[in-house]
């Protein structure tokens, strides 16, 4: 595969989390063409409209949109944000029944309009809709998956690196699982620069301990509460992390992330969309086999297999 030219990439919602990936993928240069779609006519339009009055200071991507399923057409990564929202104290899971509709009668029609696309899904509960619209479209793995855990990782890498004195992309951590209550850092690889976690000498303070990066994971793992208790919605760095991701397919980067296919055969699981580091691709994202995890690891990883495999089970009955 290689670097897709006239690159288009279309988000579906024009909520606060599509409006967001939308406009990050136009400062970014994410694509050549955004496109916005929305069943909501003048919601879309609107947004579109605002955003296109800014493009004299993005460089060369358009944007389009509107609520006619020909605005989704030619794209070449689809990324998914419809549906209901978040509130404030309500779990991802508890999001499922509503979105798993949406979902199931969405996707057939996107499919339809854009054959040949990747899908990135967003909307919550991420990793059990895209179990669900891979059953529902039939698409081989690697081309449906959700954009998982990548915005918790980007949480981690700015705590610690607010802690160990250094910038978030000196950190290298990942956040896998379920992208919600069950996820989980892999602190036996984690790493300041090629320093071991444990081991790293902050400028001020001294090392980490294993108390302190316990309360780290439950600060990374509750973060979007807080920000949907204050403002009542995540937006702007989940419109990052989605254009990031999408760009990561236009370029053909390999680049590893942390995003969530359906798994099959991956250390005893299958069948379960969970967030693995995995290679992003022009071709989609395809897990590494190889990531070691220590037993404890392994063990919460199939904790939140369990997890997700019980709502989505649920969700089919």
């Amino acid at each position: 595969m290689s670097v897709i030219e006239n690159s288009k990439l279309t988000v579906v919602g024009a909520g606060s989390v599509g409006s967001s990936v939308a406009y990050a993928a136009l400062i970014r240069g994410s694509a050549r063409h955004v496109a916005l779609y929305d069943i909501n006519t003048e919601k879309a339009e609107a947004e579109v409209l605002d955003l296109a009055h800014g493009t004299q200071f993005t460089g060369s991507s358009d944007i389009v949109g509107g609520s006619d399923l020909s605005v989704v057409e030619g794209s070449h990564v689809v990324v998914i944000t419809a549906g209901a929202k978040q509130k404030p104290g309500q779990t991802r899971i508890e999001l499922a029944g509503v979105n798993a509709g949406i979902m199931k009668s969405m996707m057939p029609q996107l499919l339809e309009a854009a054959p040949n696309a990747i899908y990135v899904i967003v909307t919550n509960p991420c990793d059990v809709l895209t179990v669900l619209a891979q059953e529902t479209t039939g698409l081989p793995p690697e081309r449906i998956f959700a954009s998982g855990t990548v915005l918790d990782t980007s949480r981690l890498r700015w705590l610690l690196g607010q802690r160990a004195g250094v910038s978030a992309q000196s950190v290298h951590a990942l956040i896998v699982g379920e992208h919600g209550d069950t996820e989980f850092p892999l602190w036996s690889s984690a790493s300041i620069g090629t320093v071991p976690i444990l081991e790293f000498e902050p400028a001020t303070g001294g090392r980490m301990t294993v108390d302190e990066l316990d309360r780290v994971a439950v600060d990374v793992r509750d973060a979007a509460y807080k920000v949907i208790q204050g403002k009542g919605a995540t937006n702007y760095a989940i419109g990052l992390t989605s254009a990031r991701i999408a760009e990561a397919i236009l370029d053909d980067e390999h680049a590893v992330m942390p995003v969530s296919p359906v798994l099959h055969g991956y250390h005893g699981i299958d069948g379960v969309a969970l967030s693995v580091p995995c290679i992003v691709s022009s071709a989609g994202a395809v897990p590494i086999a190889g990531t070691p995890y220590s037993a404890s690891e392994l063990g919460l990883l199939r904790r939140s297999a369990d997890a997700l495999r019980q709502v989505a089970d649920s969700l089919r009955d």
